[in-house]
């Protein structure tokens, strides 16, 4: 019997991938990470923390699994939090979330893998593999294809993702269904170690502030202040701290000057901007087209992307596109198969 190890973050959706993976005639072994401590948040929907864990025990006992607990609070803190505050601090916005899979859950699924002698991991991410490719899930509402380019090809040929085949009702009724704990547990929408999305609030605590200027770019006059560029990012609107008679969006942030831009909506549309970073899960040698990502929740849309001899990329999109921030990730598709993606490291002129 093959053995697969399963990341139980004590959610619905990895819960189910557990009892699915059984119910296939798996062996499976689940895991738990602890990532940081929930005593500060007022909600305890995230996943990982020592809280939901308790969930994820009890899972693993009603379906009948084995399950282990690593504590990787201090790895967490390093390769997750620690970048995240430094990001911000440079003007840049990163993704927590693909952080944690490049450098936290999937090393780590594979490390205890070679363990506990499995021939497979697996998490509860809405996407599909057939262990040479990596696809969008059939849940266009749910696909999560997007934070998972960063696993590498090595990975994808072990990686099992039983819900990319699932719509988000259906896992929940599974749930239901079996009675498991995280059945009625709400869905998780927030950066796990943030209260309730309220990044802002979160840097405040942690960051240094330096005051510095608010620029209006379109007459490049200083029309305001701010109180630290880490507290902003490329199509914000609200916090502005400068009242204008109309809408107004942070469109560019210049860390070694410490200046915020703003200006109207059409002036964060951005048509290209170069990629660094990448990695790839279906290497490119030429300059290719695409769909491309550069948010979680945007539709991927058309695009060249242009090889260059330093590993870099620059994308240019068929139609200029809503805040491309630097320090995001892009993503390229093929139809619905993920080709790879790195992080954007700076935008053009517009279109």
């Amino acid at each position: 019997m093959k053995k697969v190890v399963v990341g139980m973050s004590g959610g619905v959706d990895s819960s189910v991938t557990a009892h699915l993976l059984k119910e296939e005639g798996f062996e499976v072994e689940g895991v738990s990470f602890v990532l940081y401590e929930a005593r500060m948040k007022s909600s305890f929907a995230g996943c990982c923390s020592i809280e939901t864990i308790k969930d994820a025990a009890i899972t693993a006992s009603q379906i009948g699994v084995s399950h282990t607990i690593v504590d990787l609070r201090e790895e967490f803190m390093e390769k997750v939090i620690e970048p995240f505050i430094g990001a911000y601090s440079k003007g840049l916005t990163p993704n927590p979330c693909i952080l944690c899979n490049r450098y936290i859950k999937f090393p780590y699924l594979l490390k205890v893998a070679e363990q506990k002698g499995a021939s497979y991991i697996s998490t509860g991410h809405y996407a599909q593999t057939d262990g040479a490719k990596l696809r969008k899930g059939i849940d266009a509402k749910k696909d999560q294809s997007y934070v998972l380019y960063v696993i590498g090809r090595e990975c994808l040929g072990r990686l099992k993702l039983p819900l990319g085949a699932k719509r988000k009702d259906e896992v929940r009724e599974i749930a239901r269904s079996l009675n498991l704990a995280a059945a009625k547990r709400p869905e998780s929408q927030e950066i796990c170690f943030i209260d309730d999305r309220h990044y802002f609030k979160f840097l405040e605590n942690v960051s240094d502030s330096r005051e510095g200027g608010v620029i209006d770019i379109e007459t490049g006059k200083t029309i305001g202040r701010h109180s630290g560029i880490h507290l902003y990012t490329i199509g914000q609107r609200k916090r502005l701290g400068v009242a204008t008679g109309k809408p107004q969006y942070v469109v560019k942030i210049d860390p070694a000057q410490n200046l915020i831009f703003i200006g109207p909506k059409e002036a964060a549309m951005m048509r290209e901007f170069g990629v660094e970073d990448m990695i790839w899960l279906d290497r490119r040698e030429k300059d290719f087209r695409a769909t491309v990502k550069v948010r979680s929740t945007m539709k991927d849309e058309p695009a060249t992307v242009r090889m260059s001899g330093s590993g870099c990329v620059k994308v240019v999109f068929d139609a200029p596109q809503w805040s491309p921030a630097p320090g995001q990730s892009a993503v390229f598709y093929e139809d619905d198969a993920v080709v790879g993606g790195g992080v954007i490291n700076g935008v053009g002129d517009g279109d």
